[in-house]
């Protein structure tokens, strides 16, 4: 989800859903190590609680990483070895390194000895031609072995070469009963399912075999369906969810506080699209979005505008700002 779930996206979505763990980026421990933390790291505590995703294969880095983890108040470090991109295998991290199973457990050790915070690890079932279960069964083996406090694995196998990362999403199939078989070889590990998964309905459905879901781009293009996380997840029944436009409101007032500091609006609206997806107007609401925010000088009322605009299009009658 690199330049994806920045702070701004992690604001929105938990306007969203108060309890569902936030990931960030994926954040180069180099770069942490060369002293640009508060460029990764700064965000709102109103985020919380979310997990530091971390990409790297120096243990000295990654415990660094980790550290500063803990420093700037997040809640869990994650070392990602399932990204595919070219860009990350060259750097030697990522997916790559799910054929370093030793390696990998050594970053893991490094990252537990330098934080309370838990330590875990994102992968895939495999990588080109490793993907037999036998070695997932090594590679998660030595990374339990090295303390690792949970796994999210993404259901498909990564080709490092010839899929673009596009189609490393969508084209190896997916195999969810490599992940439900890795719950039964590891009993204690948490075990988190990734890849595929649209809606709530079919992450429920696996809450009784795993201990979790991870929801990637559909959360992003679709971020509502993660309004009745809380209730249905989380069991905060009486809790319900908050509304749309209170929550395009509330994002506004976000907005605002940056704008005036200089960031263009464009950098927060473009996560904003999604939020009327499926509902009549959806459309409309992109489109004042984009043009309004394409002005020279566009500030936090694009939002107000785009709001109006949707309300003439369905013949809604606006709610008051007040």
């Amino acid at each position: 989800m690199m330049d994806w779930t920045d702070p701004a996206c992690r604001y929105l979505l938990r306007l969203i859903t108060r309890r569902t763990l936030l990931y960030t980026e994926m954040v180069p421990a180099q770069a942490l190590w060369y002293g640009r933390a508060e460029r990764f790291l700064k965000g709102h505590p109103a985020e919380a609680p979310v997990a530091l995703q971390l990409g790297g294969s120096d243990p000295a880095q990654l415990a660094h990483g980790a550290a500063l983890a803990s420093e700037w108040g997040y809640d869990e470090v994650n070392l990602n070895v399932g990204c595919p991109s070219d860009r990350v295998q060259s750097g030697r991290f990522g997916a790559c390194l799910m054929r370093e199973p030793q390696l990998v457990g050594e970053l893991v050790a490094a990252m537990r000895e330098a934080t309370q915070l838990p330590v875990t690890v994102k992968s895939r079932i495999g990588v080109d031609d490793m993907d037999d279960y036998a070695a997932l069964q090594g590679f998660v083996a030595a990374i339990v072995a090295a303390g690792c406090d949970g796994l999210t694995v993404h259901a498909r196998k990564a080709w490092l070469q010839g899929l673009s990362p596009k189609q490393n999403r969508e084209v190896p199939p997916l195999r969810y009963a490599r992940v439900s078989a890795l719950k039964d070889d590891f009993p204690a590990l948490p075990i988190v399912l990734n890849g595929g998964i649209r809606d709530l309905d079919t992450a429920v459905s696996w809450l009784d075999r795993l201990d979790g879901v991870m929801i990637g781009r559909e959360a992003y293009h679709n971020p509502w369906l993660l309004a009745a996380a809380d209730a249905r997840v989380f069991g905060e029944a009486g809790t319900p969810p908050p509304e749309r436009e209170a929550v395009a409101r509330a994002y506004r007032d976000y907005v605002a506080r940056h704008w005036r500091e200089g960031v263009p609006v464009t950098r927060f609206t473009r996560h904003l699209s999604g939020l009327f997806q499926g509902l009549p107007g959806a459309r409309i609401w992109r489109r004042a979005l984009s043009e309004g925010g394409a002005v020279t000088g566009a500030g936090p009322e694009v939002i107000d505008q785009a709001l109006a605009a949707r309300h003439r299009a369905v013949g809604e009658t606006p709610v008051s700002a007040g």
